[in-house]
């Protein structure tokens, strides 16, 4: 008379190469094995009659069945089978490492890689210089690394001959805080005929993503408000200071980190009798909305 498979104690289920009396001493004395537990390098009996096999790999089908990669003390590698209901009969000699040297060689190189690109401000206090295609001179990095970045967030005003390299220094200031993490929203404030330039300069030098500030943004922004839709932004100081509407919307934008002024001397207000004139630039740019310690600058 025969028996279905699943109509016997699961210690009577064998295959070929399965030790019965090995199995039921385990089932009777000894710790059950789960397949979960089941990992790389443990050693394991109940696989081979009156042997233990070292597991070399594993591979799950589904939650009841596995197909179990082995080696034999005399070195033979072979594969079988292994179903939920053979648990009792297997038993962890010795469990398997923790962490082996097994895994995807790329991928560990290019986790470890931006890792070390993450925590490379800590060890280059010069890190923007070094992933800049630009060679700073001993002034501009004084004015960024001795002057400006020790002292953030503060508001500067950044003055030198025409020439002397501003623009490098800012995208140096800009960069360094990004990588720092101290940086994610910043908007440049520029005259209408060097947006572009700025725009270039930023992404050339930089590898700055700086978006310009357009009627055809403005028109097709997604979320109503051109301002929010980006993080980085270049716009036109005319634009800004003489659309009412638009300075709503930077109004309503989320924060800015940072907020750097082009020639800044065009937002000075005047002393006219005794009293203060404010232009309209000037209305604008202390309306900003920014962090509550924003870091800005101008020149």
């Amino acid at each position: 008379m025969s028996h279905g498979r699943d109509s016997r104690p699961s210690w009577l289920n064998c295959d070929p190469g399965r030790p019965i009396g090995q199995s039921l001493l385990q089932a009777r004395g000894s710790e059950i094995a789960r397949l979960e537990e089941l990992t790389k390098g443990a050693l394991v009996s109940g696989v081979v009659a009156d042997a233990t096999v070292t597991v070399v790999d594993i591979t799950m089908h589904g939650s009841e069945v596995l197909t179990l990669t082995y080696r034999t003390a005399d070195g033979m590698v072979a594969e079988r089978l292994v179903y939920r209901d053979d648990e009792p009969r297997l038993t962890i000699v010795e469990e398997g490492k923790p962490w082996s040297f097994d895994g995807d060689g790329e991928a560990f190189k290019l986790v470890s890689e931006a890792k070390r690109i993450d925590l490379a401000y800590l060890f280059d206090p010069y890190v923007a210089v070094s992933t800049s295609l630009v060679e700073p001179l001993p002034h501009q990095i004084t004015a960024v690394y001795e002057a400006m970045l020790p002292r953030q967030p503060l508001s500067f005003l950044l003055a030198d001959d025409p020439g002397a390299g501003k623009t490098i220094m800012t995208g140096l200031f800009i960069r360094e805080l990004i990588v720092r993490g101290d940086l994610r929203r910043c908007l440049v404030v520029t005259p209408g005929s060097l947006v572009e330039q700025w725009q270039a300069e930023l992404a050339e030098k930089f590898h700055l993503d700086f978006a310009l500030l357009t009627r055809d943004r403005i028109e097709s922004s997604a979320s109503g408000n051109p301002f929010a839709d980006a993080d980085l932004m270049i716009a036109r100081l005319d634009k800004l200071s003489r659309d009412d509407d638009l300075q709503l919307l930077l109004d309503n934008a989320p924060d800015w980190d940072l907020i750097v002024f082009d020639e800044a001397h065009k937002l000075s207000a005047q002393l006219f009798s005794g009293e203060v004139k404010k232009t309209t630039p000037t209305h604008m740019s202390s309306a900003l909305p920014t962090s509550a310690e924003p870091p800005t600058f101008g020149w």
